[in-house]
């Protein structure tokens, strides 16, 4: 009888969290959780794509939101210099912003070839812009045209295409999971300039409801948020039917851009967002994203030195993971629907990799400590979660007197991953209380490190292969059945 109890109860437990429903306020809300699998899967690619691309423009100022291309048209209506003096020398004083849509025809897009290129890159999810602040959207969408009284969506305009779609349908078919950033507010929508609140009734509401009612997103990352409330964009009242009724309830992950008063609150039902920063911990759920230039949406005045290196790309979604986060990876497409080939030799570095090294970064699970450092003076963190300028490349560089990371660690179970920014003959893992009997190895060939104790130490000798014979750059050590300290 008490098993048959025992079962009985598990079953209510089952029913009742099935049932479990979210009345529309952040307390509530919050209760959900986060679906783990956003977590396990670390790695995902951003797609920054739309009516900007056609300008593709952005002076260069590191660390600056001044260097996003995508926002063109905002600059040029403010008469920023940079901007607006390279719009009338190009384009002329009266020509409007609208006009670019002619141009951004999608010709050369192919859904089939980028979903590959993610797949070969090591992502697990890929996110695409299905509106971005200028209110154009990738798919046929019916506010849009509506609310602009033109055509201002990819098919009923120029591409005449379903861009989202199609990338939505190839992605899929790769076995990566497909998500949508979406701007809660348009720049100069008619509608939002004079009645914010039919703005949202009438416009956002009903418009957010088709992108996921048609094609099921397992992300959300929602921005543009800034200008008015949680309350007064009816987040809450929004996320409960996502949450409650949509068709993807149960999967859906959403950001913490609902209001101008949620980045970094509401945890128990968003995950937070760094922006170009220097992340968080494993106390939270985050992701950090960021482009591999100084843009998200493509600019053509970035040249190879605006661009990181694949080792510096590396470097970061090693870091992060380390820190208990995800890394969503930007690429900025051409106006003609190709990703730039300096972006796609990058990502292919990446999924190299991770083809030798994922183990060691996919569900994988922070340390206790994220790092190794070396002895000398600790450096100075910028801890902001937009436009930090930080870099982990430059925490990792030797220097004299002043501590730098050696190693980086990530856990799975009672497996330690050692990952080395650079190669050394002879790598010392300091006071950590490694089991009797761990097994010390090369992740990408199994071969085993001589190891020796000194105390609290263990002494790894590497010198046996030349980092040419090495299975990669940042190389990493499985230490197996290390303990669960």
């Amino acid at each position: 009888m008490p098993r048959l109890l025992l079962i009985c109860c598990l079953l209510l437990c089952s029913l009742l969290s099935q049932a479990q429903k979210f009345d529309p306020n952040w307390e509530s809300l919050n209760k959900r959780g986060i679906p783990a699998w956003f977590n396990q899967e670390k790695f995902g690619i951003f797609i920054h794509w739309g009516v900007y691309a056609v300008p593709s423009y952005a002076p260069i100022i590191p660390n600056s939101g001044d260097s996003y291309a995508e926002w063109y048209w905002y600059r040029i209506h403010n008469k920023q210099k940079n901007f607006y003096d390279f719009h009338v020398k190009n384009f002329g004083s009266p020509f409007a912003y609208q006009q670019f849509e002619s141009m951004f025809k999608a010709e050369m897009f192919n859904p089939d070839q980028w979903a590959d290129l993610f797949k070969k890159a090591g992502a697990r999810y890929v996110v695409l812009t299905s509106k971005h602040h200028e209110g154009y959207t990738l798919w046929p969408n019916e506010q849009a045209d509506k609310a602009w009284g033109r055509p201002w969506n990819a098919v009923s305009g120029t591409p005449q295409r379903d861009l989202l779609g199609d990338l939505t349908i190839a992605v899929r078919n790769k076995g990566m999971k497909m998500g949508y950033y979406y701007s809660l507010y348009e720049w100069y929508n008619p509608i939002w300039l004079y009645d914010k609140k039919k703005y949202v009734d009438e416009h956002m509401f009903p418009q957010f409801k088709d992108l996921v009612t048609r094609y099921k997103p397992s992300v959300i990352f929602s921005d543009g948020e800034w200008d008015i409330s949680s309350a007064e964009w009816k987040s809450p009242e929004l996320l409960a039917w996502l949450f409650n009724e949509s068709p993807v309830a149960k999967e859906v992950v959403v950001n913490d851009r609902w209001g101008k008063e949620t980045r970094e609150h509401n945890t128990g039902a968003t995950y937070t967002t760094s922006e170009y920063g220097s992340g968080k911990d494993a106390s939270v759920v985050w992701e950090e994203n960021q482009g591999i230039g100084h843009s998200y949406g493509y600019n053509r005045n970035e040249n190879l030195t605006d661009y990181k290196s694949s080792d510096e790309l590396i470097l970061m979604l090693i870091d992060i993971v380390s820190r208990g986060g995800n890394l969503l990876l930007n690429v900025g497409p051409t106006a003609d629907g190709r990703i730039p080939v300096i972006q796609q030799q990058r990502l292919l570095d990446m999924g190299a990799w991770l083809n030798v090294n994922g183990e060691a970064i996919y569900s994988t699970t922070a340390h206790s400590t994220p790092y190794q450092w070396s002895l000398g003076k600790m450096p100075e963190k910028n801890g902001a979660a937009y436009m930090a300028g930080y870099s982990i490349a430059k925490m990792t560089e030797p220097r004299k007197d002043q501590a730098y990371v050696e190693a980086f660690f990530t856990r799975k179970g009672k497996d330690l991953y050692v990952i080395l920014p650079r190669y050394v003959s002879s790598f010392t893992l300091r006071d950590l209380p490694i089991a009797a009997g761990a097994k010390v190895s090369y992740l990408g060939n199994g071969k085993t490190v001589p190891v020796t104790r000194k105390g609290r130490n263990l002494v790894m000798d590497l010198s046996k292969f030349r980092p040419d014979e090495l299975p990669s750059k940042h190389i990493v050590l499985k230490i197996q059945n290390a303990g669960s300290f």
